[in-house]
């Protein structure tokens, strides 16, 4: 900090403590006169944040301000967050994001991440040596291709990277400095933006097949060089490229897919929570997926795998999983079924009705991953309340107008037995007398702890195990005071509790399966506490 002036200082977003700083480091870093005369405390600070953000009345105005506060104080910034959760999240991740994304070009202030062009392909290695930080230990990358349900967005896309590595520092406390937001631009399907003169990305339509898939091998192989130590996350790439990329890396390098993998590991916590707040086996349940793309065979995979767990055989866990997309059940006699399908398909009638099949395969649990709104009709809901006590539904799909039903629909047509957790928001919902509050499968509860363990330990992959045992310490983290008020997921107000009981978790399986790249400490949680960001002015 001596070898800066008072001028730089304020405009570096790591040094700046605003008017924090005291009387001292004012006359010691050549401050006075560049800051009013009162010192205050970080608290105070944030107050004046608060009552500043209240003077917007739209969600993306608060964004574009907590934005600017990053640029500005990173410290304050994230404490801000941390402070509150369960108000800041919404506004620097989903759903004010997709929004953001949306108007990218309007709303940056100051650029943040990377842009990687395929055209720069034999060039990535320097590009990534541009970065201020030469050692980085976590990015997320996208290519705009399907950003949330808003679909193409081309290199606007970058505003999801950036609002989830803020989730990984204020939720998981992974030092900002190791985070870096990228952006592969690969053209775009998006009419609006090839036709925009204000457009900044490639002006071509996405180029596909051979020459994307060396593009990722080459920007794969340029991050492991340039950062050995690379955790990468894919983020929000079209379903057939995300299932591709993950198969062809998780096995060589340090990485993993949140939208595939983050939703099943929280999935799953919600199965495991229920099954361990009814006091009934795990085992023992029955799903009925609506949906047979992506993110039903990530969760069905993870589901599988928590069988084998548990004590089942591969062949006795498949038998508990059952699939129903357009054409109707997965059954063994179709001829239209894709390589992948053919696991979950069963020796069966076929079934072109949904609430008939929930009669048909009687599952304790239906899953909703199919993005069309209202597909658990009345019909649905009441066929599983006649056919199990606690009839659990979760519509998984996102946004909100995806949604399979709402929970209102749900706790009524239920008649209130209803277990009840969505992959979109819902307030909670009063049914005689009785309020419930609707569990939401956020994977915030995931990431952001999977990647402080990973920092901490250096780890060299990202396994199956290290995502089952997430799931696991979730739920364990769930009460039965919060199960009596439908809750089957942690409060999100205490994120950073939850992170850290959840990193340490993950961080003994690293240790266990040989995967990380440091020793093994004495005291593990005492280990991962050590390695945390936490912003505090120094």
């Amino acid at each position: 900090m001596e070898d800066n002036t008072g001028y730089s200082i304020l405009r570096n977003p790591r040094l700046n403590k605003g008017t924090a700083f005291s009387l001292e480091e004012r006359e010691k870093y050549g401050l006075l006169g560049m800051l009013p005369e009162a010192v205050e405390t970080i608290e105070t600070q944030i107050l004046r944040i608060h009552e500043q953000l209240d003077n917007f009345s739209k969600p993306i105005n608060q964004y574009i301000y907590l934005m600017q506060l990053l640029e500005n104080n990173e410290t304050l910034f994230f404490k801000t967050i941390s402070s509150d959760p369960v108000k800041y999240l919404p506004l620097v991740y989903t759903p004010t994001v997709g929004e953001a994304c949306q108007k990218f070009g309007q709303v940056t202030r100051r650029q943040r991440g990377l842009y990687l062009s395929i055209k720069q392909k034999d060039n990535l290695k320097q590009i990534l040596k541009n970065w201020k930080e030469d050692d980085v230990r976590f990015t997320v990358v996208t290519d705009g291709g399907r950003i949330l349900g808003l679909g193409d967005l081309g290199i606007f896309g970058l505003g999801i990277p950036i609002g989830k590595l803020v989730l990984y520092t204020s939720c998981g406390g992974v030092p900002p400095e190791y985070t870096l937001p990228i952006v592969l631009d690969v053209g775009t399907n998006n009419e609006d933006f090839l036709n925009d003169p204000l457009y900044p990305g490639l002006k071509c339509k996405r180029i596909r097949g051979k020459e994307f898939d060396d593009f990722v091998a080459a920007f794969v192989e340029a991050m492991n060089e340039v950062f050995p130590k690379i955790c990468i996350q894919w983020e929000d790439f079209p379903g057939v490229d995300a299932i591709k990329i993950l198969n062809d890396y998780k096995e060589k390098v340090c990485t993993f897919n949140d939208d595939i993998q983050g939703t099943a590991a929280v999935a799953t916590a919600g199965f495991i929570s229920i099954s361990r707040l009814m006091k009934k086996r795990f085992v023992d349940q029955r799903f009925l997926f609506l949906g047979a793309g992506a993110a039903a065979f990530g969760i069905a995979d993870m589901l599988v795998k928590k069988f084998q767990r548990d004590g089942l055989t591969e062949e006795e866990a498949l038998k508990q999983i059952w699939m129903f997309d357009v054409n109707g059940l997965l059954v063994k006699s179709r001829t239209d079924l894709a390589e992948h399908q053919l696991q979950f398909a069963h020796d069966s009638e076929t079934c072109n009705d949904f609430a008939e099949a929930v009669l048909k395969i009687k599952p304790t649990a239906i899953v909703g991953v199919s993005t069309v709104g209202g597909a658990f009709n009345q019909q649905v809901i009441e066929n599983m309340s006649a056919i199990n006590e606690n009839p659990i539904i979760f519509p998984y799909s996102n946004p909100t107008s995806h949604s399979e039903c709402t929970a209102e629909q749900a706790y009524n047509w239920s008649k209130g037995k209803a277990i009840f957790a969505s992959g979109s928001p819902f307030a909670p919902v009063e049914y005689q007398g009785k309020t419930f509050t609707p569990g939401q499968g956020n994977n915030v509860f995931i990431f952001p702890a999977l990647g402080l363990a990973i920092f901490a330990t250096e780890a060299t992959r990202v396994t199956d195990e290290m995502l089952l045992t997430a799931s696991e310490a979730v739920a364990e983290q769930v009460s039965f005071a919060d199960f009596e008020k439908g809750l089957i997921y942690p409060s999100v107000a205490d994120i950073l509790k939850v992170s850290i009981n959840v990193a340490v978790k993950v961080a003994k399986e690293i240790f266990d399966s040989g995967l990380a790249g440091v020793e093994r400490p004495e005291n593990i949680s005492d280990f991962i506490k050590s390695k945390m960001y936490i912003p505090e002015y120094k």
